[in-house]
């Protein structure tokens, strides 16, 4: 399976617009999120991934087609090392379970070298698996969780650094 992940250009917007729709569909199980009179999600943020310096859009094809998306977002830290977030990952569902995600989250982590932080909502199980089995991987099993509950979040986040660890 030949898996592709390019930079997003700004051409591109409209695509990555059209796919978060989706994610957000998806997501829309697992939180409060409801459409606007347009029937459309929205996302608040998108604009900023091309006018804001620590934010990279991506876009994922399998095989030419498209298959998903990638936004990466530079944190601010308290100790000046860079610390990334996985801020959407999304994988079309007939690209599941193929392995589509794994490597292209392994990719995305060697590609941006710091600490990374990776977040999952409260409910969202699937995603929560997901991530520790693929982190616990990536890592070999040397990566903090912690459980956040409060005004910005409430799920686990899973926290490492792969140079501090010995990867794949």
């Amino acid at each position: 399976m030949d898996i592709e992940i390019q930079p997003a250009s700004l051409s591109d917007k409209p695509i990555l617009r059209n796919l978060l729709e989706l994610c957000q569909h998806d997501y829309s199980e697992f939180d409060s999120a409801d459409v606007d009179e347009h029937g459309l999600f929205g996302y608040n943020y998108l604009d900023n991934y091309w006018t804001e310096p620590g934010r990279h859009p991506f876009l994922v094809r399998v095989s030419g087609k498209l298959a998903g998306f990638v936004l990466v977002r530079l944190l601010d830290s308290a100790d000046n090392q860079p610390t990334y977030s996985m801020a959407e990952f999304f994988i079309l569902r007939k690209y599941r379970r193929l392995g589509v995600g794994r490597e292209v989250a392994r990719r995305i982590f060697d590609k941006f070298q710091g600490k990374w932080s990776v977040a999952q909502e409260d409910g969202n199980r699937p995603a929560q698996a997901f991530w520790r089995k693929v982190i616990a991987e990536y890592t070999n099993e040397d990566y903090e969780e912690v459980q956040r509950q409060d005004d910005e979040w409430r799920g686990p986040i899973q926290m490492f650094n792969p140079r501090e660890t010995a990867r794949h």
